[in-house]
């Protein structure tokens, strides 16, 4: 009777481990899921009103995890944010467009491989927030350019020549801040100044 009853025993704890294992990883999805949608409303923004205090860090981190998928693996993030800067009044819909643009740039510039860096600050009062690559550089030439409305450096059918135009109309027209590029090979950096008022 005991060794009839081993095989039943063992089936019994196998499909018990196994619900158990997939008790977790259905626990695990819904988190990740969770996450994704929460980062999706705080990236569009779809319940607030169009001007409103944030936190400037609250959208970046949004904005990274929309546009996780297309950093690929051997990019490596870094994060370096000062969080004493105090929260400022902004259009969070349209700075959302600002990091992904920028930050969609700095990964198309670097390819497959490289270093992304996301940092904010605080400079007398303005919030600066830096995007910055290790891909080739902006060549002297161009760089005056880069703002300018359908100017791209994209191969044709890959960029508009929008995005920057856009970035820097959202924060030159509708938050009175600034953009500026530095730009050398191996080091582009696109520096992002808002008001705190």
């Amino acid at each position: 009777m005991e060794a009839a009853a081993l095989p039943r025993a063992v089936r019994w704890l196998y499909y018990t481990v196994e619900t158990e294992l997939l008790i977790r990883e259905i626990e695990d999805s819904t988190t990740r899921i969770s996450t994704l949608v929460g980062a999706a409303r705080q990236y569009s923004q779809l319940d607030t009103a169009p001007c409103q205090i944030i936190d400037v860090h609250e959208l970046l981190d949004s904005t990274l995890l929309i546009l996780a998928g297309k950093i690929p693996p051997g990019i490596r993030l870094v994060k370096d944010y000062d969080r004493s800067r105090p929260a400022i009044p902004a259009y969070a819909k349209e700075l959302n467009q600002v990091w992904t643009n920028l930050i969609d740039n700095a990964v198309s510039a670097m390819g497959e491989a490289g270093v992304l860096t996301v940092r904010t600050s605080m400079d007398r009062d303005q919030v600066v927030v830096v995007i910055c690559d290790t891909g080739p550089g902006v060549p002297a030439e161009i760089r005056d350019r880069i703002f300018d409305p359908l100017f791209t450096t994209k191969p044709v059918g890959q960029g508009t020549g929008l995005g920057l135009d856009v970035a820097w109309r959202i924060v030159v027209n509708n938050h009175h801040g600034d953009v500026a590029v530095e730009s050398v090979p191996g080091h582009t950096e696109f520096r992002v100044r808002l008001p705190t008022s």
